[in-house]
C-alpha cells in the first residue's frame, strides 16, 4: 500500500501544528503549509525529513498555493493525498467596529482561511484522487454559529468555510468525503513556536463555562480531524467541538 499523507495548511503552530505532531504519530506522512517560516523550521527539526515535507507560503494567495503543489507534487511521487486540513488563518477574530473595518483588512480574513480553503482544496484534487476515500477536513468555527462583538470578518469567513464544506461534499463526492470542525475554545499556547510558547492558567469560571467542566486542548480537534479522516459514511457535515459550550444558556 502507498503511504497515507496528511497536509495540513496553518500548520506552523497551533491546532495545525499539533494536528500535524498527532497524524505524524500515527505514521502518517506530513506536508505542512504556514507562511511562519521559524515555525516550519523548528517543526522541521522535530520530524525525519523523508516522511515530512515543510514549505512556506501564504495559502490565501494563488501563486504561493500553486508553487507549493508542484514541491508537494513532486515530493509524492506516485503516492495519493489521504487527506487534506484546511487549517489556515489569522488566530485573532476581533477586527473593529464595522465602521472602521478596512476593505483590505476584511479581504485578509477572508484570504486567510476561505479563499485559502478554496485555493488549496482545487489545487489537491489530483492527488485526493488517487486514493479511494480520500477527503478534506475544513476547519471552521463555532464562531460561524455565534458572534460577539466586532467580529465580522473572521466569523464570515469561518461561515464560508461551513458552507463551502456542504458544496464541496456533494459536487466532489463519492470521490472526495468534505466535513468541517468547528473548534470551540481550544487551548494553544504550548503549541506555538518557541518564541511565543506559553502555559495558560485558566479560572474555574473558565472551566465551569464548559459542560465537560474543562477548555478544550489541540488534541482534542486532531482526534475529530482523526475521526472524519476514516468515517466514510459521514460527508458534508460540521462536527462541533466545544465541550458543550455552545449549547450552554449563559444569562448576563
Amino acid at each position: 500500500m502507498s503511504e497515507r499523507t496528511i497536509l495540513v495548511t496553518g500548520g506552523g503552530n497551533g491546532i495545525g501544528r499539533g494536528t500535524a505532531l498527532h497524524f505524524h504519530g500515527l505514521g502518517w506522512q506530513v506536508i505542512v503549509l504556514d507562511r511562519d517560516e521559524e515555525a516550519l523550521a523548528e517543526l522541521a527539526a522535530l520530524l525525519p525529513s523523508d516522511t515530512c515535507l515543510t514549505i512556506t507560503a501564504d495559502c490565501g494567495q494563488e501563486a504561493d498555493v500553486l508553487a507549493a503543489f508542484k514541491q508537494i507534487t513532486n515530493w509524492l511521487g506516485d503516492d495519493p493525498l489521504t487527506c487534506l486540513v484546511n487549517n489556515s488563518g489569522i488566530a485573532d477574530p476581533h477586527c473593529g467596529p464595522l465602521e472602521d473595518l478596512a476593505l483590505a483588512d476584511w479581504q485578509r480574513w477572508i484570504d486567510a482561511s476561505l479563499t485559502a480553503a478554496f485555493l488549496c482544496s482545487r489545487a489537491a484534487l489530483p492527488l485526493l484522487r488517487r486514493e479511494a476515500g480520500a477527503s478534506i477536513v475544513n476547519i471552521a468555527s463555532t464562531r460561524a454559529l455565534q458572534s460577539e462583538p466586532d467580529t465580522f470578518a473572521y466569523a464570515a469567513a469561518k461561515g464560508g468555510l461551513v458552507a463551502l464544506t456542504h458544496a464541496s461534499a456533494v459536487s466532489l463526492g463519492p470521490a472526495i468525503r468534505v466535513n468541517a470542525v468547528l473548534p470551540g475554545w481550544i487551548e494553544t499556547g504550548r503549541w506555538q513556536k518557541a518564541g511565543v510558547r506559553e502555559e495558560r492558567a485558566h479560572s474555574e469560571a473558565d472551566r465551569t463555562q464548559h459542560p465537560v467542566g474543562r477548555v478544550g486542548e489541540v488534541a482534542d480537534i486532531a482526534r475529530a480531524i482523526e475521526y472524519l479522516a476514516a468515517a466514510g459514511f459521514v460527508t458534508g457535515q460540521q462536527l462541533v467541538v466545544d465541550g458543550g459550550m455552545t449549547r450552554r444558556m449563559i444569562y448576563a
